[in-house]
């Protein structure tokens, strides 16, 4: 039943399950530790931030440039990650080009990284006592 079928029936289905209420699978993991690897940059994460803060939804890379002490060229090349990352896409207008959030992905990275409301952390499994670790 596809995820449009369950809404009507007033279910959902996510695509993935959240990190944190199962193990996720090789592919999972590697798709999402492209997004990861984007954002571990902090001047990537600054632009995201300064892309999804925007009133309006989008941002003309002429207006993220001074807020860095970094070529236009560099932050081109730092956007070109988050873009390939499918973080944000983009629109040249002329000689500028524009960019904007795509929340299915920050959607999608909020329900892996949550678990769902009123449900307690899966707790570590303990060692027995005086058992070699």
């Amino acid at each position: 039943m596809s995820k449009q079928e369950l809404e009507v029936l007033g279910q959902t289905q996510e695509c993935c399950p959240g990190l944190l209420t199962a193990p996720l699978d090789e592919e999972q993991a590697t798709e999402l530790s492209k997004v990861f690897k984007a954002l571990a940059d902090p001047v990537r994460l600054r632009l995201l931030s300064m892309i999804a803060s925007r009133a309006g939804g989008e941002v003309c890379v002429c207006d993220l440039t001074p807020a860095f002490d970094l070529s236009q060229p560099t932050i081109s090349h730092h956007l070109k990650h988050l873009r390939q990352a499918g973080l944000i896409d983009c629109e040249r207008r002329g000689t500028w080009v524009y960019y904007w959030l795509l929340p299915e992905m920050t959607d999608r990275l909020a329900g892996i990284l949550t678990r769902p409301a009123g449900q307690p952390l899966a707790q570590p499994a303990q060692t027995p006592a005086g058992a070699a670790s």
